[in-house]
């Protein structure tokens, strides 16, 4: 009976050590320079039911930057780290519909991950996937005010694949899905954090859906890793 409590026993102190080893890697993306002014979004404001539900204009976010330069909606993935998607068994990811725009924007979730797409708005929606990625299946649902939710998923990577709403044609997000657990996206302070990373060297990549992509090398050791990136506005035309 004690040598059957020791093998048990065993295996729990290795995945623990395991997890003890796992390290975050955090940092924060700034962007250099000054991004284009964002635009009013007048359809939103001439529409006799979207125009009600905001007290002020609506204008796009391509570029949510803050006082410093700390830079919204960044995609931060790392490359070449052991072991796949968790999709399957990962929480739901929530995408919101709400004064007629999609909240947020910008998102990733995991190959194979659940997406609930809601409706906060007392209008009809229509989400309208358009991957260009063969396997993803683009799909056309209608939510109704008040309807139950929707769910997708999507079995294989794709950079940027657009939700967008035919009744309402200004409503556009885009989701990345990774092929692996190990990735975050930026919040309002341009932060960011991936958690428990096996120790290793590894490539890091930063994607902005308009400033672009740059990369870097990263090695994770017991300690947690931190690392930052400066992405670039475009130049005055």
């Amino acid at each position: 009976m004690k040598t059957y409590s020791r093998l048990l026993i065993i295996p729990a102190l290795v995945a623990g050590l395991h997890v003890a080893s796992a390290a975050d890697i955090t940092g924060t993306v700034t962007l250099n320079g000054t991004p284009p002014p964002e635009k009013v979004n007048d359809l939103i404001k001439n529409d006799p039911i979207c125009g009600k539900l905001h007290s002020e204009p609506v204008k796009t976010q391509f570029y949510v930057v803050g006082s410093k330069g700390e830079l919204r909606d960044v995609i931060i993935t790392l490359k070449g780290v052991s072991g796949g998607s968790t999709g399957e068994s990962a929480p739901p990811v929530v995408l919101d519909q709400k004064g007629c725009e999609y909240v947020p924007q910008i998102l990733a979730i995991q190959t194979n991950q659940k997406l609930v797409v809601k409706n906060s708005d007392p209008v009809l929606h229509n989400v309208h996937t358009t991957p260009t990625v063969a396997g993803n299946k683009e799909q056309n649902k209608a939510q109704m005010q008040g309807g139950p939710d929707v769910s997708f998923s999507f079995p294989n990577p794709e950079k940027a694949l657009r939700f967008k709403c035919d009744v309402h044609q200004w409503m556009f997000a885009w989701v990345t899905v990774i092929d692996s657990p190990y990735f975050a996206v930026t919040d309002k302070a341009g932060n960011f954090k991936i958690a428990n990373v096996p120790p290793g060297k590894y490539t890091i990549e930063a994607t902005h859906r308009k400033a672009g992509t740059v990369s870097k090398e990263i090695e994770v050791k017991a300690d947690n890793a931190t690392t930052d990136f400066t992405l670039e506005a475009p130049k005055p035309q």
